[in-house]
């Protein structure tokens, strides 16, 4: 059984950073890819980015684009998401997911484990 747990959330003001942190339990987290997304009251989950098993290829979303960066350590069983440059509209839940694949997705139906989310709240 995969369980997926985030941290790294908190509240941070607008032009701040945060690094987010989802670790892989119960599987080879070398064979699965990653994707953050988010969500935010009353809005759809979004993608926010992906990398694959290996982490020699990511995805972005254009919101995020040049402020975030995703990155894995398959040694710690571990993605990551530093984000850079906060805005208010970056105020979110975010979520991290897994799939079993050698490719990427942006499509949150994609995924086949979720965490259970870690807030960031982006003050202005």
């Amino acid at each position: 059984q995969v369980q997926l747990v985030e941290s790294g959330g908190g509240l941070v003001q607008a032009g701040g950073s945060l690094r987010l942190s989802c670790v892989l339990s119960g599987r080879t987290f070398s064979s699965y890819a990653m994707g953050w997304f988010r969500q935010a009251p009353g809005n759809e989950r979004e993608f926010v980015a992906a990398i694959n098993f290996r982490g020699g290829s990511t995805s972005y979303a254009d919101s995020v684009k040049g402020r975030f960066t995703i990155s894995r350590d398959n040694a710690k069983n571990t993605v990551y998401l530093q984000m850079n440059s906060l805005k208010p509209e970056d105020t979110a839940v975010y979520y991290c997911a897994a799939k079993f694949t050698s490719s990427i997705y942006d499509t949150p139906r994609a995924y086949d484990y979720w965490g259970q989310g870690t807030q960031v709240t982006v003050s202005s």
